[in-house]
C-alpha cells in the first residue's frame, strides 16, 4: 500500500506543525509520510522539543522548513493548515495537493508569560493536536500504532 503524504503548514513551523508532524509519524507511520513547513520558518521552539520529549517523542532531528521546499515539488494527499494565518495566506491553488483541510490551534510560541506558564500552554496545545491527529485517524479508519 502506498503511503499518503501529509503536509502540516503553519506560520513559523516552530511548534504546531512540528507537533502534528511528530504525532502523525508516531501514530501512523504505516499509513502516512508526515511533513511540516511554515510560511516564515522561525526554527523549532525549545519548548516544542521539551513537551514532545515528555511523551517519549524525540524531534531533535527535525528542522524548520519553508513551504517553498515542497510547493510544486511533491504530491501531498493532504495539506493541513494548523493556524489561521497559514490558512488565509496559503495559495488557494496549491499544485500537487489532494485534500486541503484546516485545524485551528492557538500558537503556544506566542506565549509571553513565565517559563512555567508557557510550558503549560505548550502542553495544552500539544494535547489538543495529539487528540485531533488521533480523531482524524479514527475518522479515516486508520489504526494508530502502539507507542
Amino acid at each position: 500500500m502506498d503511503k499518503a503524504r501529509v503536509l502540516f503548514l503553519c506560520t513559523g513551523n516552530s511548534a504546531r506543525s512540528q507537533m502534528a508532524e511528530a504525532f502523525l509519524r508516531t501514530y501512523a507511520p504505516h499509513a502516512f509520510e508526515a511533513y511540516s513547513a511554515g510560511l516564515e520558518p522561525k526554527g523549532v521552539h525549545p519548548l516544542t522539543v521539551e513537551v514532545l520529549d515528555e511523551l517519549g517523542i524525540d524531534i531533535r532531528s527535525q528542522r524548520s522548513k519553508h513551504l517553498d521546499e515542497y510547493m510544486g515539488k511533491m504530491f501531498f494527499g493532504y495539506l493541513i493548515t494548523v493556524c489561521s494565518q497559514a490558512d488565509a495566506s496559503c495559495p488557494a491553488v496549491f499544485p500537487g495537493v489532494g485534500v486541503r483541510m484546516h485545524w485551528a490551534f492557538d500558537d503556544p510560541a506566542a506565549c509571553r508569560g513565565t517559563q512555567a506558564e508557557c510550558l503549560q500552554e505548550f502542553r495544552r496545545v500539544r494535547d489538543e493536536i495529539r487528540n485531533r491527529v488521533l480523531s482524524w485517524l479514527e475518522e479515516l479508519h486508520v489504526e494508530p500504532a502502539r507507542t
